[in-house]
C-alpha cells in the first residue's frame, strides 16, 4: 500500500494522524481528495489555552458566541464536523506543546480532538487532525514588541 493509500484510510477512518510521516500539504490535499473538508490551525503565536481556542475557532469560522472553554471546542467541532457532509480535517501548524505554559492544556486540547473522533463516527462523519509540534517558544527579545496573535501589522 502506497503512503498516499496509507493516508486516505487513516483520513477515512479518522483519528490522530502522525504528522512527522506526512507533510502538511500531502494531508490537506488527501483529505480534500477524500471529500472531507480540511483546515490549518495555526498555533505559532498561541501562547495560552484560550489563544490556541481562538486559532481553533478562527481557522473552522465558528461564530463569536464561542465560550473559549474545552467544552466550547467540543461543541465547535463536533458542530463543525455535522455542518460538513463526510467530516473535518485539522492540521494543528506549530503547537507549542513544550511550551510550559501549554504543555497540559495541549493534552487536554488533544484529548477534546480524540472524544470529536468518537462522536464523528457515530454520527457517520469523520473527524482526524495531525499537529505539528513545536517545542518552547523563544524567549522574548529585551525591547522588541512581540508580534499581535492577529499577525496585523501597522503600515
Amino acid at each position: 500500500m502506497s503512503q498516499a493509500q496509507s493516508l486516505q484510510k487513516k483520513l477515512q477512518k479518522g483519528g490522530l494522524i502522525d504528522a512527522s510521516v506526512v507533510s502538511q500539504d500531502e494531508a490537506l490535499s488527501a483529505a480534500r481528495t477524500a471529500g472531507i473538508s480540511a483546515f490549518v490551525v495555526d498555533c505559532d503565536r498561541a501562547r495560552s489555552r484560550s489563544a490556541v481556542l481562538r486559532a481553533v475557532v478562527k481557522a473552522v469560522d465558528f461564530p463569536e458566541y464561542f465560550g473559549g472553554n474545552l467544552d466550547a471546542l467540543y461543541d465547535c467541532l463536533c458542530d463543525t464536523v455535522l455542518d460538513h457532509k463526510n467530516g473535518l480535517f485539522l492540521w494543528f501548524y506549530k503547537l507549542h506543546s513544550g511550551d510550559p505554559a501549554l504543555a497540559d492544556d495541549s493534552d487536554a486540547i488533544l484529548g477534546v480532538c480524540a472524544d470529536v473522533v468518537e462522536f464523528a463516527s457515530n454520527n457517520d462523519r469523520r473527524f482526524a487532525f495531525a499537529v505539528e509540534h513545536a517545542g518552547k517558544h523563544p524567549d522574548p527579545e529585551p525591547g522588541v514588541e512581540p508580534t499581535p496573535y492577529s499577525g496585523g501589522r501597522e503600515e
